[in-house]
């Protein structure tokens, strides 16, 4: 992993500006936290974004076990901030759980939690955890056809690459990043044992395992790692021995069930069949949402009469798209690993078609926007939520984003605002936390574009009411009718997937 000596991070969060430690520092605090921490086993988490950040508190309160973690990511801008405040007593990540709070404080009340940029932390360690980044590039998504993308594993390899050529002879190496099926068996294990040979080290025992979370970003954060059941799987028997050894470590499998599978190609497999069931559910809704309004009925009130039905209780409602960091790449890693892996000509035609229905859907809500209110040139909008879903501080490929662009090209003025965003990474941009600026502002249109509980509380249509006269479209369904027909006594209100509300 290399940096740039002269490389500054801001932290979004408290404004301090942060410069790259010397690597001799870094070498001295890592001894220093491990003399502390001595007669700890060590757990190194690869990846301190969204979910490895959690992963280290997680790690840090385990359920039967004290063990001492370090955190390690990059030394880049958007990065080193988030090493330097994990160790300045700052959590970098704003979320609506308060186990977040309390498992950070304990964590370091207790002294055992870390965060470096120094991959020699993978020296000391007797699990690592990766928790890395894994992106897909999409360079078009002509929804007349299947998306056209690619998956570059290249920055995927280089972080395995600097746990092989650090990691002791013995470590435990858990992947849970998602990796398109095959990944551990043909990327993983070859560059750990190639590695270890240089350095003239066995290859027999090390231990290679894979398995995934099912994070909920919001206010069981904590819970859907911790207590929420897992898949696992390893390379060989005695791999997988090890695994379960350990997440029954850091799992309360009191309230939840461990899973084994026969092999790492099958727990791989079933995180993205997992997600590219959901975003094909998605998908079905977006579709049958345009028809909705071209019929002028209301798809919501015809979901919930379908629901009554016990095997379609799982219907999804329609929306602005989706958004997060699973639902958008999933099913394309899934039909990448068939052809690339598996010698496959064939791709997995209907989950890759699911997603670029769903990436379409932010454009068609664009131009039902301008269908019912007009032209927007001149006009200021407010956004209301910027995450990808409700009661979460998660951006990662919100469907606002594209949203917000379109709006924004179309001549007006924007506004953001959001409970759980304060600097919205995508777009460098800071967002307003104080619903009455932002309402205050005289502003033209409100599009309601995340499911905040905030934004449905008496108190925001009270707001709402006490405004001129103004237009509000709802992307979400967030009102319930009795909202509804408060706000439409005073503003004219379109909602998304509601044909009889023109």
């Amino acid at each position: 992993w290399e940096y740039k000596v002269n490389t500054v991070s801001v932290s979004p969060l408290t404004g301090k500006n942060y410069n790259i430690p010397s690597v001799l520092d870094d070498h001295i605090a890592i001894e220093q936290f491990l003399k502390k921490n001595s007669g700890k086993k060590v757990v190194v988490v690869q990846g301190l974004g969204f979910v490895g950040a959690v992963m280290t508190l997680v790690c840090a309160n385990a359920v039967t076990e004290e063990y001492a973690v370090i955190g390690v990511d990059l030394a880049n801008q958007d990065m080193l901030w988030k090493i330097n405040s994990i160790n300045d007593g700052v959590f970098p990540l704003i979320a609506d759980d308060p186990k977040i709070a309390k498992f950070f404080d304990k964590a370091m009340q207790k002294g055992n939690l870390l965060a470096t940029y120094d991959p020699v932390a993978y020296r000391y360690a007797d699990v690592v955890i990766v928790d890395v980044n894994l992106d897909v590039q999409k360079n078009s998504n002509d929804a007349a056809e299947l998306i056209d993308f690619d998956v570059n594993l290249n920055g995927f390899k280089a972080a395995i690459k600097s746990i092989g050529s650090n990691c002791r002879a013995d470590v435990l190496v858990l992947v849970e990043t998602t990796v398109p099926p095959g990944t551990c068996d043909k990327i993983v294990k070859p560059i750990i044992e190639e590695e270890l040979t240089k350095r003239g080290l066995g290859i027999h025992q090390y231990r290679l395992g894979h398995s995934y979370e099912r994070v909920m970003p919001g206010p069981e954060y904590i819970d859907s790692i911790r207590e929420f059941p897992r898949v696992y799987s390893g390379a060989n028997k005695i791999a997988a021995d090890a695994v379960e050894k350990f997440l029954t470590t850091i799992i309360d499998t009191s309230v939840c069930d461990l899973t084994r599978l026969g092999h790492t190609n099958a727990t791989e497999m079933a995180k993205v069949l997992e997600n590219s069931y959901r975003a094909m559910n998605i998908a079905f809704a977006v579709e049958w949402s345009r028809f909705a309004e071209e019929a002028g009925v209301d798809l919501y009130a015809i979901v919930n009469a379908i629901r009554a039905r016990p095997t379609h209780a799982n219907l999804m409602y329609p929306g602005i798209g989706v958004g997060g960091y699973c639902l958008t790449k999933d099913p394309l890693l899934a039909s990448w690993a068939r052809k690339s892996f598996f010698g496959s000509e064939f791709d997995l035609a209907l989950s890759v078609n699911g997603v670029s229905v769903n990436d379409q859907m932010p454009i068609f809500a664009f131009n039902r926007l301008v269908q019912i209110f007009g032209d927007l040139r001149g006009k200021k909008v407010a956004f209301l939520g910027v995450s990808y879903r409700g009661d979460v501080g998660d951006t990662r490929f919100t469907p606002v984003g594209p949203l917000v662009e379109m709006v924004r090209e179309a001549g007006t003025e924007i506004l953001l605002h959001d409970p759980f965003v304060s600097y919205w990474e995508e777009h460098k941009c800071h967002v307003e936390s104080d619903l009455n600026t932002v309402l205050d502002s005289c502003v033209d249109l409100i599009v309601i574009s995340a499911g905040h509980r905030q934004y449905k509380q008496k108190l925001t249509i009270d707001k709402l009411m006490a405004l001129d006269s103004t237009l509000i479209y709802d992307t979400i369904g967030l009102f319930c009718k009795e909202q509804l027909s408060i706000l439409q006594s005073k503003h004219k209100v379109s909602v998304l997937g509601r044909g009889d509300l023109k």
